[in-house]
């Protein structure tokens, strides 16, 4: 901040035009002893005739998105820290305005304070939020640190400083006008330099990451069932319970038009860690309750209803059958991936569970597909077979929930830490 001031010729030590201005710090109330001494040096004496005729402010240009952008990363649990060379007083009062942390004053130190030992800075960074006078090799070393506590990191950067510590961050994200050295490094640019651009990024990889798990799960219930049937099929050397052809009505009514929708819809939810873990715990029971609903119906259907699989139209019922076994069921998992159903998800399992219904009522598809409506006897022989495909589903599905949780019982979680993104 300056004080201008129109003061008369012949001030002692210097002598000035009538018509020149003489511009003369104010000091504020931190730097007021700093002020006086620097006058005292100087051998400076204002004339006290002098009047002021103007003032001054210099101020940092603020992107007026920062504070809506950094508002929202606050709220979705994501800690920012701003780290950079400048002085860590400016750089503070910049955070304070764009409100870094909220309702809370940020914590600014000076990077030269810092310890040199990677643990010893992990605990300091706990409580800082702002670092001034940081040098490239210090900026590495604080994503070091972050990543001791199992933090993941994201590093936003242009200039030729920043890009180790890009290249060392689980995301390096540099701006359009960075050095050619910094986006080279870095996993995302920012062509436009904008950064109110990271909250859409963000919510595009949660939606990439979140719907590739419900589609990867509901291909490797498919998977399951379909290595565990032909298991069960060569082990105890029965004709194989379906088509070939009943397969690909069953899955694309179930697996692969939901699939494509499912991985093109909106979806917010968080990352977590554990993508692997999630996807086989939730195909297993589901794969496994088809498989055992399918093999018990060729098991036992036969000797109940007295078909003899030997014979053409016998084996071509049991496998109609077994052909609405696989269907309901699979209608089942589709329910539980697209869940919530009580927006357009409910009604996306409902259509595609009523198109698979009427096709068994078109002649055209039901002869190109091979299906039969039961009629006589086989309705109440699928409908048993039908309530005990569902016992047995939800049996699989209880009792993999009861392992899966005694053999995770005491295993400590990021999130049970406590431990949040960091950028």
């Amino acid at each position: 901040m300056l004080l201008i001031a129109e003061v008369t010729p012949g001030v002692i030590g210097c002598t000035l035009p009538q018509s020149r201005p003489a511009a003369v710090p104010a000091p504020s109330a931190e730097g007021a002893e700093a002020a006086a001494s620097s006058r005292s040096d100087e051998k400076m004496v204002v004339n006290a005739q002098a009047k002021p005729v103007g003032l001054v402010v210099c101020a940092e240009r603020i992107r007026p998105d920062a504070e809506d952008t950094l508002t929202w990363f606050r709220e979705q649990g994501v800690r920012c820290r701003i780290i950079s060379g400048d002085n860590p007083a400016t750089v503070g009062a910049i955070a304070a305005k764009v409100r870094l942390t909220g309702d809370r004053k940020p914590v600014a130190m000076d990077a030269r304070q810092l310890p040199d030992d990677i643990n010893e800075l992990a605990r300091t960074l706990e409580t800082v939020d702002v670092l001034g006078r940081v040098l490239p090799d210090q900026k590495k070393a604080i994503v070091q640190a972050l990543h001791v506590d199992d933090h993941v990191v994201a590093m936003t950067g242009d200039g030729v400083n920043d890009a180790l510590a890009i290249k060392e961050a689980d995301l390096g994200i540099a701006m359009g006008n960075a050095a050619p050295a910094t986006k080279a490094v870095a996993q995302v640019v920012l062509v436009d330099s904008k950064f109110s651009h990271l909250p859409d990024v963000v919510a595009r990889g949660r939606q990439v990451m979140a719907n590739m798990e419900r589609v990867a799960s509901l291909f490797l219930v498919k998977t399951v069932y379909s290595a565990l049937i032909s298991l069960g099929v060569v082990l105890t050397a029965i004709p194989f319970p379906y088509l070939p052809r009943h397969i690909t009505y069953i899955g694309a009514l179930t697996i692969g038009m939901p699939a494509f929708i499912l991985a093109l819809a909106p979806n917010t939810r968080r990352y977590l860690p554990g993508f692997l873990k999630r996807v086989v715990r939730f195909a297993l029971p589901g794969g496994l309750a088809i498989a055992l609903a399918v093999l018990c119906s060729s098991w036992i259907l036969p000797r109940v209803m007295g078909w003899n699989v030997e014979t053409a139209a016998d084996l071509a019922e049991l496998r109609a059958t077994n052909a609405i076994i696989v269907f309901v069921l699979g209608v089942l998992v589709l329910a539980r991936v697209a869940q919530p159903l009580n927006s357009w998800r409910g009604i996306l399992v409902a259509a595609f569970a009523t198109a698979g219904v009427i096709g068994m009522f078109v002649p055209f598809v039901a002869n190109f597909f091979a299906l039969q409506v039961p009629t006589g006897r086989e309705i109440t022989a699928t409908a048993v077979a039908l309530l005990l495909a569902a016992v047995v589903f939800v049996l699989c599905h209880v009792i993999v929930a009861i392992a899966a949780r005694i053999i995770s019982h005491g295993k400590p979680t990021r999130q049970s830490q406590g431990n949040m993104p960091v950028l």
